[in-house]
């Protein structure tokens, strides 16, 4: 549902942004917390896989962060929300919001900032670089007709990739374009993996922000990272709205292959496809 998420995540983004969610003080990981995150290292990169429209899921990126700086393990933060090719690396720790941005590149219309300026700020603060890890639209047209990319993930993993590219759009897609858009968004794992693997230091830890279908374990960025790089994956997952039955959400669970779910308050029920069919027939 990556897609229509984002979608209908994007239309609710006023209401967020009124709250200032992202500009919140972030609390220290609690003992237990700390203790479960802990548990999986060492590993050369975290990925955390997050629902965007959870603004817990933000919170959780930055003290997740905020842990690993403190204690001189992060390498990096890689994020799928800037393209490769753009990064802080040349920025001083007190470079302001305006020079980050313009770093990275960022795009509000996909991204708005205030979600995420916390998580990439206390990078920032900290010394260490963030870098846009996701594929650049200028080669999304190349990726649609790259049938090498085909051969990248198993037949199986492939056709169930498709399947959830299809079920993300609300099935709304003609198969035409299923194929396509399955490349694209292999390649945008490809991408994310190869930022991973380039900055990978001794001892320390990248920690890759994503949303969850991204740092998917059989069909996502661990696919493609080298074999002898060390990975961990975290889904953040809000927990089952009165609508979304248990058997569901723990099919969910099982399905990402995640080495650890960290639940967060659930989420209103929303009507993600209405949306995404609304906001289709205004784009006509």
């Amino acid at each position: 549902m990556r897609h229509s998420i984002r979608l209908a995540w994007a239309l609710g983004a006023a209401m967020l942004l009124a709250a200032g969610c992202a500009r919140s003080p972030a609390a220290p990981f609690i003992p237990a917390e700390a203790t479960r995150l802990a548990a999986l290292l060492p590993t050369d990169v975290l990925l955390l896989g997050e629902q965007h429209d959870a603004p817990e899921h933000q919170q959780l990126e930055r003290r997740a962060l905020e842990w690993l700086a403190a204690r001189g393990e992060l390498a990096a933060l890689a994020i799928e929300m800037a393209e490769q090719g753009h990064d802080t690396a040349g920025l001083p720790r007190g470079a302001d919001e305006a020079e980050v941005r313009s770093a990275l590149n960022w795009s509000d219309r996909d991204w708005p900032w205030p979600h995420y300026a916390a998580v990439v700020m206390a990078a920032v603060r900290a010394g260490v670089p963030v870098l846009g890890a996701n594929l650049p639209r200028a080669r999304l047209r190349q990726a649609m007709t790259d049938a090498t990319l085909d051969a990248r993930l198993p037949p199986a993993a492939f056709k169930k990739q498709a399947e959830r590219i299809r079920a993300g759009h609300c099935n709304a897609l003609p198969q035409a374009q299923i194929r396509p858009m399955t490349r694209v968004q292999i390649a945008r794992d490809r991408a994310m993996a190869a930022t991973v693997a380039g900055a990978r230091r001794p001892g320390r830890t990248v920690l890759l922000v994503a949303g969850k279908g991204h740092v998917h374990r059989t069909l996502g960025v661990p696919m493609h990272l080298p074999p002898d790089m060390r990975s961990k994956v975290v889904v953040a997952l809000a927990e089952s709205a009165p609508n979304v039955t248990a058997s569901e959400t723990a099919d969910e669970q099982a399905e990402v292959g995640a080495d650890l779910i960290w639940p967060t308050p659930p989420l209103p029920p929303r009507d993600y496809c209405a949306e995404f069919n609304l906001t289709t027939e205004h784009a006509r």
